[in-house]
């Protein structure tokens, strides 16, 4: 009663000197969202360089090979020690490339990321190289042209900062490897991608290419479209994340390729964007209030590469209409908490194992090793995005089911025809 008699009787101005005014209320609210916003990008380059660091350090010092782990999982059916080096490899770093990207300063970050482009194009270098200890095999078995394709994207994502700077050598080493990789027959599926950016690749350096598996891969996407966003897997339809694995963000790569060097139809590429869209809008709806999303389909340990036309989409301010950048990050930054907070997603090393949400090998495929772990780095190309950008800089928002799930206006979902 004292207590509440005190408050009711304190001195107007005393008060307004302890109640923030509006300006500065406004202010601090701005100062915070502002700090929680960057805090995500910090977050977000602090985890991509614990993701990678093992792959590209050990591959710059030609080490890779002696070094990574080797789990691999139950009934594993490939050739273990000729195709894992490559995917860690190629899928690391095309994820990282849109970042690398960026131009160098003297932030903290801005000195993290030369140092990891210098050994990301040290690692090149060497895996092309016949006489050093990580060279990476093109050669036998099919799996590299998979592996080969995602380190197509990496240059295509980032040429000017990790082809460019190559030496001649090395660009002839890696345009004969990739040439040789035209002796693999693609499996009847997303695989005729593979097949297809591998070529896109060298149309886009004026390298002699084969326009018939770019055709095959564009018109069978095309004829496999099973609609609202979707694209079947060949010709049956799978309920999976190979959707964002694969098909969107290579079609679409591929497709531009071929638009920019008059080999394909604009109008095919714009399809591809607006279905890519679609899904993505889809996409950031299965974001649930808590970080999680359904653990379903094949390959589940690739993780944050799921989300792949989300990011892309976001690092290209391509995002569908109603879907703004800051929900993306902040729907992106609870699913990495989620995934790579949990004990057991790293192990003791700093190495990613199998699994989903920490250590379980139980749900790897057959064609699952430690290297092809690391296409996960795909679901971080919005650090292509400079801290300025309204992805980083724009106050913390929430995603649909944390809008839904808390009783707040939502936008109607509906079925597209295109």
């Amino acid at each position: 009663m004292k207590r509440r008699n005190f408050i009711r009787m304190a001195p107007l101005a005393g008060l307004a000197g302890m109640i923030p005014s509006a300006a500065s209320a406004k202010a601090t609210t701005s100062e915070n969202n502002s700090t929680a916003a960057q805090t995500d990008r910090e977050y977000h380059v602090q985890l991509l360089h614990k993701i990678v660091a093992p792959v590209v350090e050990n591959m710059s010092k030609g080490a890779l090979k002696k070094n990574m782990p080797k789990e691999k999982g139950p009934g594993y059916g490939l050739a273990l020690e000729k195709v894992t080096y490559l995917e860690a490899f190629g899928r690391c770093i095309s994820g990282m490339a849109p970042w690398l990207a960026l131009p160098d300063d003297n932030t903290t970050e801005g000195k993290l990321r030369k140092q990891l482009r210098e050994q990301v194009l040290q690692g090149i270098v060497n895996g092309v190289n016949p006489r050093s200890p990580d060279y990476l095999n093109f050669r036998e078995e099919g799996q590299p042209l998979v592996d080969a394709a995602y380190l197509c994207q990496t240059f295509m994502r980032a040429p000017k900062a990790l082809w460019e700077p190559l030496d001649n050598q090395t660009k002839r080493n890696i345009v004969t490897e990739l040439k040789e990789l035209r002796r693999i027959r693609p499996a009847y599926n997303n695989w005729l991608l593979f097949a297809g950016m591998v070529e896109a690749f060298l149309l886009s350096i004026h390298e002699e290419y084969e326009p018939l598996r770019t055709m095959i891969a564009t018109q069978k996407m095309k004829e496999w479209y099973a609609g609202d966003g979707f694209y079947s897997d060949g010709p049956q339809f799978s309920l999976d994340y190979y959707n964002g694995y694969v098909i969107h963000p290579m079609l679409t790569d591929m497709l531009k390729v071929l638009v920019d060097n008059k080999q394909g139809a604009k109008a095919d590429y714009d399809q591809a964007m607006k279905r890519m869209q679609r899904y993505a809008e889809l996409q950031e709806r299965m974001i649930a209030p808590d970080g999680t999303y359904p653990a379903l389909g094949r390959s589940m340990t690739y993780r944050t590469a799921a989300f792949q036309p989300l990011v892309q989409l976001a690092l290209m301010h391509q995002l569908p209409e109603g879907v703004e950048p800051a929900q993306v990050r902040c729907a992106m930054t609870a699913i990495m908490k989620r995934i790579f907070e949990m004990e057991g997603t790293f192990d003791k090393n700093g190495w990613l194992q199998l699994g989903i949400a920490g250590h379980q090998p139980e749900v790897a495929d057959v064609y699952t090793s430690t290297g092809s772990l690391y296409i996960c780095t795909n679901g971080f190309l919005a650090l292509g995005l400079p801290p300025e950008d309204t992805f980083w800089s724009a106050p913390p928002a929430e995603w649909t089911a944390q809008k839904v799930w808390s009783g707040k206006p939502v936008k109607k979902d509906y079925h597209v025809t295109y």
